[in-house]
């Protein structure tokens, strides 16, 4: 069993919280070594389980929840470390399906905290500039210490921007990786086009690891191809999760791509390896290959066939927050964190399955961050609902409600109220049935009004 190789202050919840959000005035700060030497600081709790790490655009919060599920079922103590959360930090770190106590998530900022101290005390004694400690950096070195005491077999990783920087590739104990898809998302940080943000998340391709390469990375071609060839070069033989033919938009083949090393990827020679045929699995129908892709990442990890019947009950009673989740039954109230128009594409895809009529929808409550792709995720939705409200977020990204207004109203949609605050929509419309979407943040905050 894992030990801290020294001894950490107890703190309160509160005082964890302090330092988590103290260290959001680092930003984004791509570098490796920040975690790599705070882990090492604490006698490298990451090598005390098996990691999986699942990145991408879309989808790879759903497929880590799923991946986590499964290989719980299969008998293993699974630790599960995805991020933002939708009400608490504390979701942020599940053991065994529950999401760690706030003691336990205190003493592992704590230690994480303490590791980046002594860290950057002996940097500055070498004469070396300190690491700029993010709250990412901090969160990721916390999650292996608590995952490392609580004594668990494997940990799904969920990256939190690209591959190659994030913190959670810091993990010296992957085995398996998976990538869910590819969009225009962080453009700032991870590139322009497809092709360059696929290379910093085709960039967890490393020698001695399973890889899976979920429906989303199949096209265009050549964000295909970066990830093949970064297989080839790593001499992984990737597993690709790509949609069936036929008219099922649930039904998913699972293939083995064979090459030889230094040799191209030949596809036409790739072998089925599994079917999974009509995921429904009493799933929206957008989740089918987010349940594919983590079915395939265990498989890959185990390197064996899973168990039918635990597959089929991990699935099903598989918790996913903000994902097509109904907060009130009666009137209805649904809430989905998509939040760049790839998500919001698929969520609109299960909205037309169970609603198929426009003019029937209920309301739509909307909020977007203003750094995301406004016009693209304002457009898909203006077209999907009748009759539109808007709210502004706490968060301090968030696009302000008027302005939003105005997106709606220039797309053609029926705005029927704007409010300062989630708390004053949700007032407004109390008596009403509405679908929430649009941010994560709007998610979150919908959750924490009705828990």
């Amino acid at each position: 069993m894992y030990q801290l190789p020294f001894e950490v202050p107890e703190i309160s919840y509160d005082e964890a919280l302090a330092i988590v959000r103290g260290a959001l005035r680092f930003g984004i700060c791509p570098l490796l070594e920040t975690v790599e030497d705070m882990l090492a600081e604490l006698g490298d709790p990451d090598l005390a389980f098996d990691c999986v790490q699942i990145a991408g655009t879309n989808g790879k919060t759903s497929t880590s929840r799923y991946a986590a599920a499964i290989l719980s079922g299969e008998g293993l103590r699974t630790a599960l470390y995805t991020s933002p959360e939708l009400v608490s930090y504390t979701e942020r770190m599940e053991v065994a399906g529950h999401p760690v106590s706030e003691e336990a998530f205190a003493h592992g900022v704590s230690a994480a905290h303490i590791a980046g101290e002594r860290v950057n005390a002996r940097r500055a004694a070498a004469g070396k500039r300190p690491y700029d400690i993010t709250e990412f950096d901090t969160l990721t070195v916390a999650a292996m210490v608590v995952f490392a005491e609580a004594g668990v077999d494997v940990a799904v990783l969920e990256c939190g921007m690209g591959g190659r920087w994030d913190a959670t590739s810091a993990a010296k104990s992957i085995r398996s990786v998976a990538v869910t898809g590819i969009g225009l998302d962080h453009m700032r940080v991870l590139g322009s086009t497809l092709e360059e943000i696929a290379g910093e998340k085709a960039a967890i391709i490393k020698p001695g690891r399973t890889c899976v390469l979920g429906a989303g990375t199949a096209s265009p071609a050549s964000v295909e191809r970066v990830f093949l060839d970064q297989a080839r070069e790593a001499g992984v033989v990737p597993v690709l999760v790509r949609p069936s033919e036929g008219p099922s938009v649930v039904s998913f083949r699972v293939t083995k791509v064979p090459h030889r090393l230094g040799a191209p990827l030949e596809l036409d020679v790739a072998t089925p390896r599994a079917t999974y045929a009509e995921l429904a699995a009493l799933k929206p129908a957008y989740q089918a290959q987010n349940i594919a892709c983590a079915i395939a990442l265990c498989e890959s990890y185990l390197d064996r066939t899973l168990n039918e019947d635990a597959l089929f009950t991990s699935v099903v009673q598989c918790p996913t927050p903000g994902r097509f989740q109904l907060l009130r039954p009666d009137p209805p109230v649904l809430i989905d964190a998509c939040h760049n128009p790839q998500s919001v594409e698929a969520f609109l895809t299960a909205v037309d399955a169970v609603a198929p009529n426009r003019d029937e929808r209920p309301v739509l409550l909307a909020a977007v961050l203003a750094d995301k792709d406004v016009t693209g995720i304002v457009g898909l939705l203006a077209a999907a609902f009748p009759r539109v409200a808007v709210t502004q977020t706490a968060s301090p990204r968030a696009l302000p409600a008027p302005e939003l207004a105005r997106a709606f109203a220039d797309a053609g949609a029926e705005v029927v109220g704007t409010y300062p605050t989630v708390e004053a929509a949700t007032l407004a419309l109390c008596g009403e049935s509405y679908v929430g979407c649009g941010s994560i943040t709007l998610a979150g905050e919908l959750a924490a009004l009705f828990a």
